[in-house]
């Protein structure tokens, strides 16, 4: 098979398997330049084309601070083209894990809600309803779907960072919820997290 080729000018430009070869030809008066910007503009017109032809209407070189959408398709293309050359690698890496962050993030913000209705529960047995029950057995399915998911996330649930987070979240959504101050909480989940927190049949005795 020919390898492809161009010509600009004056400069004819081949592409020999992965290397492109540059093979200068004699330049004419009427190009406009001398020999070595016509072989460096021949190059970089030549490269852009080929980067075209091959990897489609890849926008080369789009910000990620810019815009991060067009960054990551643009980046999938190249990936799927094998151009790992040209991969961002530091702010691939950063959303790989940011990957992991945001499954934590989410799993917190389920047990917040959860602790937050059994909170409410326990201080308010007056408002006690079907809608609260619901509420607090969807979340434990949700909880236990996701880390059935992805066990790995069981770890956050020994993480007293992660706990103490997830806990105070719950504190300020049931004090926004019933206006029982804070200082009225507990400071500390009471409860054990297996025994109790995620034990369908469980709900603590207000």
């Amino acid at each position: 098979m020919t390898p492809p080729h161009a010509k600009y000018g004056g400069v004819i430009l081949s592409l020999n398997r992965k290397r492109y070869v540059c093979v200068r030809s004699r330049l004419t008066a009427d190009a406009g330049f001398g020999n070595d910007d016509g072989a460096e503009k021949g190059v970089s017109a030549f490269v852009k084309q080929r980067n075209k032809s091959c990897y489609g209407d890849v926008a080369m070189g789009t910000d990620y601070e810019t815009d991060v959408v067009a960054w990551a398709s643009e980046q999938a293309r190249l990936i799927r083209a094998g151009r790992f050359d040209l991969l961002d690698r530091e702010h691939i890496a950063e959303e790989i894990e940011d990957v992991g962050k945001s499954e934590q993030r989410e799993l917190a913000t389920r047990m917040a809600i959860l602790l937050a209705h059994l909170l409410k529960w326990q201080h308010q047995p007056e408002r006690r309803g079907a809608s609260w029950e619901v509420t607090i057995s969807n979340q434990r399915h949700r909880i236990a779907r996701r880390l059935d998911k992805t066990p790995s996330l069981r770890g956050c649930l020994n993480d007293p960072d992660w706990w103490a987070d997830a806990w105070g979240d719950a504190c300020d959504l049931a004090s926004d919820e019933t206006g029982i101050g804070i200082d009225k909480l507990p400071r500390n989940c009471p409860w054990a997290t297996a025994t109790e927190v995620l034990d369908e049949n469980w709900l603590p005795n207000g």
